[in-house]
C-alpha cells in the first residue's frame, strides 16, 4: 500500500514539474497580454519548448509581413499569419496611424497550417508572437476559442516592452534575451491574403 501511495505521489510530482516546465511564465500584469486559457511563456521558455518538440510546437508570428521583412523575426518562427494588415495608403480615423483591417481568416489560416503539419487542435502546441505581447494574446485567445487546447502567447514579444522613458524597447523580449534572430527573407513563412 505504501509503495502505491509513494508511486502515486511521485507521478503527481512529475506531472506537476512537466506542467511548470511547459508554461512557467506567470500571468502578465497588463490585461492586454492576458488570455482566458492562461497559457504564457517567456522568450526562453518558447525557445525551449520548440527545441524539445519541434514537430508539435508551432511558432506563429502574428505581426504584419512588413514587420518581419524590415525588423526581422525569431529564428524559430514557423509561419507569419498576421492578426491585421496595414493599409499604408490611408490613415486611421484619428489620423495618427496608418489604417488597418483585421485578418478575418486568421483561424482558418492557422487550421490549414496545422493540418499541413499533420497535427490537429488537440496535438498542436501553438506559440503566438508579436512585437511586445499584446497582439499575440489576442491571437492566442482567438485560437483558444476556436478549440485549440494548447494556444500559448509569448508574453514579451520579439522586441519587448518600452523602457520607463518610453523611448526604447530594452526591458525584455526575444531580441533582448539574445535568442536566435534573423533578418533573412524566407518566402515560406508568409501567408498571402487568400491564405495560400
Amino acid at each position: 500500500m505504501k509503495k502505491r501511495v509513494l508511486a502515486f505521489l511521485m507521478a503527481l510530482g512529475v506531472a506537476a514539474s512537466m506542467t511548470t516546465a511547459i508554461s512557467a511564465a506567470e500571468a502578465p500584469a497588463k490585461k492586454k497580454k492576458q488570455t482566458p486559457q492562461g497559457l504564457y511563456v517567456n522568450p526562453q521558455e518558447a525557445y525551449d519548448m520548440k527545441m524539445k518538440d519541434p514537430d508539435h510546437v508551432l511558432v506563429i508570428d502574428v505581426r504584419t509581413p512588413e514587420e518581419l521583412y524590415f525588423v526581422g523575426y525569431a529564428s524559430i518562427v514557423d509561419k507569419n499569419i498576421p492578426l491585421a494588415y496595414v493599409e499604408y495608403d490611408k490613415l486611421n480615423k484619428k489620423g495618427k496611424k496608418f489604417a488597418s483591417h483585421k485578418n478575418k481568416n486568421l483561424v482558418a489560416q492557422v487550421d490549414a497550417f496545422v493540418k499541413s503539419k499533420g497535427l490537429d487542435k488537440e496535438s498542436a502546441k501553438i506559440i503566438t508572437f508579436c512585437r511586445s505581447g499584446d497582439r499575440s494574446a489576442v491571437a492566442a485567445t482567438m485560437l483558444g476559442k476556436a478549440g485549440y487546447k494548447h494556444a500559448y502567447t509569448q508574453i514579451e514579444g520579439t522586441e519587448g516592452d518600452k523602457s520607463k522613458d518610453k523611448k526604447l524597447r530594452t526591458v525584455n523580449g526575444w531580441k533582448n534575451a539574445g535568442l536566435p534572430y534573423t533578418y533573412k527573407f524566407n518566402k515560406d513563412l508568409y501567408v498571402d491574403l487568400d491564405g495560400k
